[in-house]
Parts: structure tokens; sequence; C-alpha cells
């Protein structure tokens, strides 16, 4: 199975020992603001998750568990399409967890996956993870309003691409 490090993070499959850490993630509504899904109302909607996850991670690995000191912190990675996402607990916010986590997994999309391009659709209001998409260099090439309708409130979206380097 694939793995991936950098400096502070194991980037790796899914496994049901990450349940707890990540249902402390997407349990969080904080966390969950800009999410397309209100916050998971208990553990076991987590859990599914989970399962779902190490179920699609079998054949290729394009969804990874963010782990750091040995507990799961979040997820990122390619979930549908050429689209990529990811989502970081609160107490690793500000601290460059997720610019470093695409560090890794931008060159392994690309150069060991083969995908011509990377999109990615943010909330706007979300200016950490429009920041952090920009950073890693993704050019914005559209928006939309009311994309998302999650607990009573819609929710617009800024899409962004990046297309894999020419090889030389």
């Amino acid at each position: 199975m694939v793995e991936l490090k950098t400096h502070r993070l194991l980037l790796r499959g899914p496994k049901m020992g990450d349940v707890d850490d990540l249902f402390a993630v997407y349990g969080d509504p904080e966390v969950m603001r800009h999410w397309s899904t209100p916050p998971h109302a208990d553990r076991r909607e987590t859990e599914a998750m989970v399962k779902r996850h190490i179920s699609a991670s079998q054949s290729v690995l394009t969804y990874f568990v963010l782990e750091r000191d040995g507990h799961a912190i979040g997820c990122g990675g390619v979930h549908e399409g050429d689209e990529i996402g990811f989502i970081l607990g609160a107490a690793h916010w500000r601290q460059g967890i997720m610019t470093e986590a695409l560090g890794a997994m931008i060159p392994y999309f690309f150069d060991d996956l083969h995908y011509p391009q990377l999109t990615a659709d943010a909330d706007p209001r979300n200016a950490a993870s429009v920041a952090t998409l920009r950073k890693a260099g993704f050019v914005q090439t559209g928006e939309a309003k009311n994309t998302y309708f999650v607990n009573g409130e819609w929710s617009d979206s800024v899409y962004f691409k990046l297309t894999a380097p020419k090889a030389p």
C-alpha cells in the first residue's frame, strides 16, 4: 500500500483504528462549517465512512488519512474523478499542515497516477482552504451561487484547476 511521508506527516490508507480520531474531525461543527455535508452525528457515521474509504482504497489509493504523531488528524486526496478535497482537525489549522500534505499528494497524482489535471471546489468563505489551493498552484476557473444546502444554509462554490506539468 502506498504511503507518502513529509516532514511532519504520514499520508496513508484508512484503517478502522482511525474512527475515533476522525470522528473528532468530522463531528466538529467548526471543522465542518464549509463542508458539503453536516457534521457526523455519531461515531457510527464516521465508522461507515472509514469502511467505504477502506473498500475504495483496495485498488488504488487516492484519498489519504493524514497521520501526525500517531493520530489521524484529517484526510485529503482525490475523492471523485479528478477533484481533490481535504479536511483537517481544528487543532492543526494555521500550521501549514495541509500545504505540506498537498506538496506530497500532488506529485503522486501527477507522476505516479498520471492525472492530467486536478480540480477543486471550495466555499469562498473558507479563506484558509482557498489560500491553501492557491499556494499549491491551483488557479480559479469559475464560481457558482447556491451549490450546497447544508443545515438550512446555502453555500456558494469557487472552482479551481491545477494542470499537470509537461514532461521535459
